[in-house]
């Protein structure tokens, strides 16, 4: 069956078992017991005779369901089965409370057993699919729509913890390499150790998602655009953990940790602009000095440097700025060159102690350079 039509009649059967299960069947209920309250045989015979036919029909749905082809998008209505069937549990049991009516409390669990199984296998293929993916990285170092699509989903199923807990309590991880215990920090496990079940669960899909976006920064030749892709992608999944119900099931100590790993790459990327501040400051002084009196041939060797240096330095410069200054301050000093800052030093190379046009120290010998870069730092 195709997967709209059966989601519309899941969404009907949600609203349909609530019905059926607090008013008719319960109704019934109190009916026989009432009429033939002189005859337990006669009052369960009539009841099963009425009611059996109808409840085995209804709790077998969610297993034929539970038999459909399994993806990620049928999880949450498989989940919304498994939540309706658990919740009406104590109903069910008192109603067809007779061994006459046991087939329909077994219908009801073997639903739920088969629900349970579903879910179990479409996270296994989750999983699977994120250590799969193949896409390719977004220009830029942006956050890349697996991170997107895989901690919107994650965020969806923390909202189901209390029955994923349930689900996933008696089934551990099998990878052979277990998250260490200090990935989480917190929360604590309930008596029953479900919470940390589910945790443990969810925590290990961000793990695995965050492998993967390791594995995709590396397709970047430019070593800073991967960090900075790095950090994007980790700020938005400690983000996404941050304002979810995730945050009450993996911690605020795992949040912490996180953002002190995005902002190191940041760092990282920081770290390239003060090795490029301070090979070109050491660089402009050195050469400051030097001399090609002819004037065509001097301006042929600053336009070539130009053309070599300023383009690939603006494309370092407008992909990385704003995440330096919004960690750092604009005002730190680490982007301390524009683009045209590099155009304007490069032209007073070449003239010698005796300066030149557009020379920052007309006349004068080997300039102090904070002096020389005083007026044009950026």
């Amino acid at each position: 069956m195709d997967w709209e039509v059966l989601e519309i009649k899941i969404k009907s059967w949600l609203y349909a078992v609530k019905v059926a299960v607090k008013t008719l069947f319960n109704g019934e209920r109190i009916l026989c017991d009432h009429v033939f309250s002189a005859s337990g045989s006669m009052r369960e015979s009539c009841f099963a005779e009425i009611t059996k036919e109808g409840a085995l029909g209804l709790f077998g749905f969610p297993e034929n369901v539970a038999k459909c082809k399994k993806s990620p998008e049928k999880m949450f209505r498989t989940l919304d089965l498994y939540q309706a069937i658990a919740d009406l549990w104590p109903e069910i049991e008192s109603i067809f409370n007779d061994e006459s009516t046991s087939t329909v409390r077994s219908q009801a669990v073997n639903s739920l057993i088969k629900l349970g199984e579903a879910v179990r296998t479409m996270l296994t293929d989750f999983e699977s699919a994120i250590s799969k993916d193949n896409s390719k990285t977004p220009p830029g170092g942006g956050v890349h729509p697996l991170t997107r699509y895989v901690m919107n989903y994650i965020s969806f199923l923390s909202d189901y913890s209390g029955i994923l807990s349930d689900i996933v309590a008696d089934w551990p991880l099998t990878n052979q390499s277990p998250l260490p215990e200090f990935y989480f920090g917190s929360p604590e496990p309930d008596q029953d150790g479900n919470s940390s079940a589910i945790s443990l669960r969810l925590a290990w899909l961000i793990l695995v998602l965050l492998c993967k976006l390791d594995g995709k920064a590396e397709l970047y030749k430019d070593v800073a655009l991967s960090y900075l892709f790095l950090a994007n992608n980790l700020q938005y999944v400690v983000e996404k953990v941050r304002t979810s119900s995730l945050k009450f099931l993996i911690g605020d100590d795992w949040i912490v940790k996180h953002e002190a790993k995005a902002a190191m790459t940041v760092h990282q990327v920081a770290e390239h602009f003060k090795r490029f501040n301070f090979a070109f400051e050491e660089l402009y002084k050195k050469q400051i000095s030097w001399v090609v009196p002819d004037s065509k041939l001097r301006d042929e060797i600053k336009v070539s440097l130009a053309s070599k240096l300023v383009p690939a330095y603006r494309g370092f410069y407008q992909k990385f700025r704003a995440a330096v200054n919004r960690e750092f301050g604009s005002n730190s000093g680490i982007v301390r060159f524009g683009p045209d800052d590099l155009g304007n030093y490069l032209s007073d190379l070449f003239f010698g102690t005796t300066g030149g046009p557009g020379s920052v120290s007309s006349g004068s010998s080997t300039p102090s350079f904070s002096w020389s870069l005083g007026g044009k730092s950026h």
